[in-house]
């Protein structure tokens, strides 16, 4: 689809929605709205304008959808499949401005928000009060581009990923149509479910410009441990196990030897260099805890557990798992010179085993620097490669490693992105993971968005 450039008598038009301050054709504002945190090469849009509410989007999405100007919503850049890269160029709305917190009821355990704001500062604000926020992707991320992505974290096998945390949206929509979509409610049986339809659209259905979030109360108890395991597709079959056993786990977090080392030499931890799993549980009493904590004992025991270290206490969970959350910066620290790509799929828990020996199989082959961990507990991997920047032999491995895991995993029933979206690196996937159903999509997507002015290029291949 062709679409107009940005002339001056846009920018004239634009300045009479928003405050002339709010709108930047400048270099170094188009250049720090290029690109996200993936290796995907950056698109400068044409202009970058800061909304303060959701009429002002409205009358910019309306103006755009007249002139056929290609509009990308922006979270904080810190997605890692290119999905905010304003691959048409045109609009980029940043939503930095539109990060308040409207409302917090306590007792609904419920928040509104606006998308700008920044999950850790709602987490934050929400701590007082014994309440949270579950989804925990580990960047700044912002609740509109956790929706947008649909993502999840280390919290996501006992709370669900943020599609599970959202009972209501405002949207707008393509035209500038305002529409609000789901209740406050706890469930419902009204109509189509379109709450799901836009959670995870990336942004090319319609702009988020409110959100109701589910929040949930933060548990009096908790015990963690770490289990060792002399290879990481034995540390996988004792995650099978563990979920099979109903122990109902706040997270399990897998990682591979050098995960390990690179933890210990940034962060100081003393860790055992081993494939490792890391594993929380929440409950109301101390002993309830106690018999979770022996009964995983005894199963990490009986698929050959070198170390199993419970009771651990707050400081040391909490230093691990900003270490966890931490842990993509690293990689990229300590590997200058080259370029990262996060291979990230999911499958059935029993396929676990599978999918993380293929990975580890491929990464030790590969020559190149690789890292293997994952939300392991709900059956989603990442292999981390970092290809040296413009090498085409190296990322030429890289791509064939990506291709071939993924077909592996939509063999195994699994899908093709499990928490980063699809944006521009999973396209060429969605056709062999959705089939006819695609189709579909397409459809829907043309139906709210009949001039395709809404992040184009993202999604469809």
């Amino acid at each position: 689809m062709d679409f107009n450039v940005l002339n001056e008598g846009h920018i004239r038009d634009l300045k009479s929605i928003v405050e002339p301050k709010r709108l930047s054709t400048g270099e170094s504002c188009l250049e720090l709205h290029a690109k996200d945190q993936s290796q995907h090469p950056g698109t400068r849009p044409e202009v970058v304008i800061w909304p303060c509410d959701r009429d002002e989007v409205s009358e910019i999405l309306k103006y755009a959808n007249k002139k056929e100007l290609p509009v990308t919503g922006w979270g904080s850049g810190t997605s890692l499949e290119g999905n905010p890269i304003p691959v048409r160029r045109g609009l980029v709305l940043d939503f930095s401005q539109m990060d308040r917190i409207l409302d917090i009821r306590e007792q609904d355990f419920q928040a509104d928000v606006e998308p700008g704001v920044v999950y850790h500062d709602l987490n934050e604000k929400l701590r007082l009060r014994g309440l949270f926020f579950p989804p925990d992707p580990g960047a700044g991320a912002t609740i509109g581009g956790m929706i947008a992505n649909n993502a999840s974290g280390t919290r996501t096998v006992r709370y669900g990923s943020t599609r599970a945390n959202i009972l209501r949206l405002t949207v707008v929509l393509a035209g500038g149509e305002i529409m609000q979509i789901g209740s406050r409610a706890s469930k419902s049986s009204s109509g189509y479910d379109l709450i799901n339809l836009f959670v995870g659209s990336e942004g090319t259905l319609g702009i988020v410009v409110e959100a109701t979030v589910r929040l949930r109360g933060v548990s009096e108890e908790f015990s963690a441990a770490i289990a060792t395991f002399k290879s990481v597709e034995t540390a996988g079959k004792a995650v099978f196990e563990v979920m099979r056993s109903g122990l109902d786990p706040a997270s399990v977090e897998i990682l591979a030897p050098e995960c390990i080392a690179l933890i210990n030499k940034e962060k100081g931890l003393g860790l055992s260099v081993s494939p490792t799993l890391f594993m929380e549980f929440h409950g109301p009493a101390r002993k309830q805890l106690e018999d979770t904590m022996k009964m995983a004992h005894e199963i990490c025991m009986s698929v050959s557990c070198r170390e199993f270290r419970a009771g651990i206490d707050r400081k040391d969970r909490d230093d691990f798992l900003k270490a966890r959350h931490e842990f993509a910066e690293m990689i990229m620290r300590n590997h200058p010179g080259r370029s990262h790509i996060g291979i990230d799929v999911a499958v059935p828990i029993s396929a676990y085993p599978k999918i993380i020996s293929l990975a580890r199989k491929e990464s030790n082959n590969a020559g190149i620097p690789g890292y293997t961990f994952g939300h392991a507990g709900d059956g989603n991997l990442h292999l981390v490669f970092m290809g040296k920047t413009g090498d085409r032999k190296e990322w030429g491995i890289i791509d064939g490693i990506n291709q071939r895991i993924v077909e592996e995993a939509l063999a195994l029933g699994g899908t093709a992105t499990g928490e980063h979206g699809v944006g521009i690196g999973k396209r060429k996937f969605m056709e062999a993971e959705h089939g006819i159903s695609l189709k579909w999509m397409k459809r829907i997507k043309d139906l709210f968005d009949p001039k395709g002015i809404l992040n184009p290029g993202k999604i469809f291949p």
